[in-house]
């Protein structure tokens, strides 16, 4: 589990294909987020939980499988792009964020964004499975960052969107200082809504249909 709180930006050193063409081994720099960490340990990578497979000389190697590659911005990753990272949190430790999986729903793009002084406004767009579980004053991982929702499109909007508001050291100390419009990002929206929603289809489970002879409905009296 994370919280969102990124502890430093990496750099790509390489994304290769695995030899089988499904998958890649994605290499980083994390000098400061790769110290103790363990091959097997996890890393969130813009907020993509992988798993290390090696560990030397201040950078991480981690397998990424052919679905996430998909799935997430990692397929983008190119040498030399700056990433989010962020070890998982420990046992006691804190929760500045908010409760983050590394299991990314999908991916948005940034839409908009305004610079209002000390701080900026970014709209991203939401593929609309993904809308419902964004509420205003809510949370959400952009990129593995953990953000407060400060607006939200309508329910019938014909393209879904939500609003972040970034503090300067938010700016400073992650990728999304400089993303610019078009840019894609990996959407974690709050996992409670998740648990939420199915606890709810359990509550009221839709009955299944019963057939005529089942219910004496449209059977016919023979003498």
């Amino acid at each position: 589990m994370f919280t969102g709180i990124v502890a430093e930006q990496g750099s790509v050193v390489s994304l290769a294909p695995n030899t089988d063409g499904d998958g890649a081994v994605l290499v980083i720099t994390a000098p400061e987020t790769g110290r103790g960490l363990e091959p097997g340990g996890s890393i969130a990578v813009n907020g993509v939980c992988l798993t290390a497979t090696d560990i030397r000389d201040g950078a991480v190697s981690v397998d990424v499988m052919g679905e996430t590659l998909t799935r997430t911005t990692t397929g983008d990753l190119a040498p030399g792009a700056t990433v989010n990272l962020e070890r998982c949190v420990p046992a006691g430790g804190r929760l500045d964020g908010h409760v983050v999986q590394g299991h990314v729903d999908g991916v948005g793009r940034l839409l908009e964004r305004e610079n209002l002084g000390s701080w900026d406004r970014l709209r991203f767009s939401v593929p609309a499975d993904l809308a419902k579980y964004i509420a205003e004053k809510g949370s959400i991982a952009v990129d593995g960052v953990s953000l407060t929702v400060t607006a939200v499109s309508p329910a019938g909007a014909e393209e879904q969107w939500f609003e972040v508001g970034l503090i300067p050291t938010t700016l400073a100390e992650t990728g999304l200082g400089k993303l610019r419009a078009g840019g894609r990002v990996n959407l974690e929206v709050d996992v409670l809504a998740k648990y939420a929603e199915r606890l709810l289809s359990f509550a009221n489970p839709r009955k299944p249909a019963h057939s005529a002879a089942e219910t004496g409905h449209g059977m016919q009296e023979t003498s």
